[in-house]
């Protein structure tokens, strides 16, 4: 886990366990074998479930992993090259312990596999004092004893050229804020799960689960699996595949644009420019990242949850159109001003939103007895994929976790009872 420079392209990844399709041939005997094979059925290997599976193989658990397109894809909520990392959490402070433990494990995933997957550039969240922003992350970091730094206008000018705050806006800087790179990131989980024996099976999709005897029934395209227990990790396929959960998620488009700054990308170098949030006088939020990409590969910036189109997975519009563009550039002008000088890509992805925007993490309610849920991470829940494996490792294999997740309980959109 480095504090300043760029990313190393990523190792190739390993050879799965099992292809699709004709390469799957094995016998009826086998076939028998392996259903009977498995403690634990992980649905959904992206940034939560690839974690999961590597957690629960490392216990020694018999992991069977089922991802409905390749390893490490761009369809769902797990790409993008960068995501922003940071312990000064202005959604909540009950989240900064969740943190703490997530960042011990992104060095031992590093450790591990020999993959770079964090990047602690520092970070600044910028808005008025009064700014859930600022103000969220300040009650964060004073909570629980968090290194930083309070930067008035003209300190943030002062230390990141780039930035141009009105006079009302400060900044609250951390250290060990920074970045990963997804498709490391569910690269290493993925890698690490393989050496622990789990069997992982790309390109094909759950068609429906159930509870069967005394553990769960899974079927795809391809075969049936029963095992004792059941993780799901659905992204955006939750509102198909946990309909009975009882959670009104939301999935939603959202866009990632990489820009060429106007003078290069030297000011924006990572040992030079920090990731950010910035929250603006209307509440409208950006973040983005510094040039990690080399020269020519721009500095990525996006919108934190504005706008999104309602969609789901086969409807999502996968075109960024210009107004679109223009509408970033705008925004980005009036703090980041060199950012927006020539686009070079566009990006969707999906954000899968709860309507207080907390994560859902539990035994499900309905078949707690063998199935655990973590879905709705509504936009902010990758920085915490190491330590949500671990989570879903106890809750599977113990029933409970030592992590605090009290505020993830589904039940708190149960319908009240009648009077």
């Amino acid at each position: 886990m480095r504090e300043t420079g760029g990313t190393p392209a990523m190792p190739p990844m390993p050879r799965t366990a099992r292809t699709p399709g004709a390469a799957r041939t094995a016998g009826a005997a086998r076939t028998a074998r392996r259903k009977a094979a498995h403690d634990v059925i992980v649905l959904g290997l992206g940034g939560m479930g690839s974690a999961a599976a590597a957690h629960l193989a490392a216990r020694g658990a018999r992991v069977l992993g089922l991802e409905k397109h390749g390893p490490v894809h761009r369809h769902g909520s797990s790409h993008g090259g960068s995501r922003v990392t940071r312990q000064s959490y202005f959604e909540d402070p009950a989240y900064v312990p969740l943190l703490l433990r997530a960042y011990e494990l992104y060095e031992q995933v590093e450790r591990d596999t020999g993959r770079e997957i964090a990047l602690l550039c520092g970070g600044v969240m910028v808005g008025t004092p009064a700014s859930r922003t600022v103000a969220g992350a300040r009650r964060s970091a004073e909570a629980w004893g968090l290194p930083h730094e309070l930067l008035d206008a003209r300190e943030l000018r002062r230390r990141f050229p780039t930035f141009t705050p009105a006079e009302n806006e400060i900044g609250l800087y951390e250290a060990r804020a920074g970045l990963l790179r997804p498709e490391s990131t569910v690269a290493a989980h993925l890698q690490l799960a393989l050496r622990h024996g789990a069997e992982l099976h790309f390109q094909e999709p759950a068609v429906r689960w159930e509870p069967y005897r005394d553990g769960v029934r899974v079927h795809t395209p391809e075969d049936t699996y029963t095992a004792g227990h059941l993780v799901i990790c659905p992204g955006a396929w939750a509102p198909r595949l946990l309909a009975d959960l009882g959670v009104p998620i939301r999935i939603e488009r959202q866009i990632m644009y990489w820009f060429q700054p106007r003078g290069g990308t030297g000011p924006y170098a990572p040992d030079r420019h920090p990731i950010y949030v910035w929250e603006d006088a209307a509440g409208v939020q950006v973040y983005g990242f510094p040039a990690i990409d080399g020269p020519d590969g721009g500095a990525k910036a996006a919108f934190f949850r504005r706008n999104g189109t309602p969609c789901t997975p086969e409807t999502i519009d996968r075109t960024v159109h210009e107004h679109e563009v223009r509408a970033m550039a705008r925004q980005l002008d009036g703090c980041l001003p060199t950012l927006p000088g020539t686009l070079l890509k566009a990006v969707t992805c999906m954000y899968s939103t709860t309507p207080d925007e907390h994560f859902v993490i539990a035994r499900h309610p309905e078949h707690p007895g063998h199935t655990t849920v973590a879905c709705g991470f509504s936009g902010h829940g990758f920085k915490f994929v190491t330590v949500v494996g671990e989570i879903l490792a106890d809750l599977a294999l113990d029933g409970t976790t030592r992590h605090p997740i009290a505020l993830f309980d589904p039940g708190r959109f149960a319908a009240p009872a009648p009077a």
